[in-house]
């Protein structure tokens, strides 16, 4: 074996593990410019078809953009206008609410009053304490971060949606000169490559989204619960965050609905409904709406999803798994990378095996 060999994995390996470190450090310190640009990045991708359906019928670049961004505007305005409606059904009932919440609140303390022992004045100034810690943490200089965080993001993405969508063929002629010419076609190959893997990802998205909302919905409403629709909506938002969304949207429909009404037949049937929507989510929708091209297997997922909230929140959530779809279609093309993109893939070796024999067998039959 050459010597030189080894010296030459680990030079690869020490610059591969460093070029992963910096991104990371860029990600987490650059996360309120990224995250908002990695999110235009795939609106603009997903609004591409509908860009050039204007284009086709002869309507200039700046209008065609303008009328895609301000299309995209509308339905989403048009949704958040049907949950709006929603949420002011839900605040009509906010005093039967509170009734509700006050009972169950006495009778837990009243429960652990009886089962641990504590006095209803220790409780008292558990609570206190508690409620001293929140009100500290809200009024700290990084609140007004939170809550104008987003608006700022709701403000930016349209903008950098149609400057995306404007100057596309200049950011894809300088990704193409940044390489050598020998690797031009390569290039172009791997560009088209992720093009065609973030619209498969981003429409199954949405039409899996719409169908987890109705199949939600509509057993939420067969079992009585208020708030149906409402809920089945925000469960299946909640739900595009991998693995995560749907036991946080599982367990917030289960204490509305046991605020509301506290039976625990209902409590089960909600528990049992989202267990089969997640089921034929995951079995039938998944694979046949978002695709067989985002191919990662379910631990770099998870993986990827909570190093995603660790660096950049719910939106690094949602983010990771086209991030890691992206990464795996570079590591395909990539001699160097190959290895990379076998640990992101859901192939297993024998798999792989069986596909070269096929590939094998075709040849000598050809």
């Amino acid at each position: 074996m050459n010597e030189s060999t080894p010296q030459a994995f680990y030079h690869q390996f020490s610059h591969a593990l460093l070029a992963l470190a910096l991104l990371t450090v860029a990600i987490y310190f650059g996360q309120d410019i990224l995250v908002p640009l990695a999110m235009a990045g795939l609106l603009a991708v997903l609004l591409r078809p509908v860009e050039n359906m204007f284009l086709r019928i002869g309507i200039p670049k700046v209008l065609a953009i303008s009328l895609t961004v301000t299309l995209a505007f509308v339905v989403l305005a048009g949704l958040a206008v049907l949950l709006s409606m929603q949420v002011a059904d839900f605040a009509d009932d906010l005093p039967k609410l509170k009734r509700n919440i006050n009972d169950f609140y006495h009778d837990v303390r009243r429960w652990i009053r009886r089962e641990y022992q504590v006095s209803y004045r220790q409780q008292e100034q558990y609570l206190k304490k508690a409620q001293t810690q929140t009100l500290d943490t809200l009024q700290g200089p990084e609140t007004l971060g939170m809550v104008t965080g987003p608006l700022g993001t709701l403000v930016l993405i349209p903008i950098y949606v149609f400057l995306l969508l404007y100057y596309r063929t200049m950011l894809m002629h300088f990704l193409v000169a940044l390489f050598a010419e020998q690797h031009t076609a390569k290039v172009h190959e791997v560009m088209k490559e992720i093009k065609s893997v973030i619209q498969s990802y981003m429409v199954g998205l949405v039409l899996e989204t719409a169908c987890v909302a109705v199949m939600n919905s509509v057993g939420l409403l067969l079992l009585g619960v208020q708030y149906a629709v409402l809920l089945g909506v925000m469960a299946a938002i909640l739900n595009l965050v991998p693995y995560i969304g749907g036991l946080v949207a599982t367990v917030l429909t289960v204490m509305v609905a046991f605020i509301n009404t506290p039976d625990l037949e209902i409590l089960g049937g909600v528990v049992v409904v989202f267990l089969i929507v997640q089921f034929i989510d995951n079995n039938v929708l998944v694979p046949l709406i978002v695709g067989s091209k985002v191919r990662i297997n379910a631990l770099v997922s998870i993986v990827g999803v909570l190093i995603g909230g660790a660096l950049a929140g719910v939106s690094g959530m949602f983010l990771s798994i086209p991030a890691i779809a992206m990464l795996k279609v570079i590591f395909d093309r990539v001699d160097s990378l190959k290895p990379w993109g076998i640990l992101l893939g859901d192939e297993t070796p024998e798999q792989s095996h069986k596909k070269i024999l096929k590939l094998a067998r075709k040849k000598q039959e050809g």
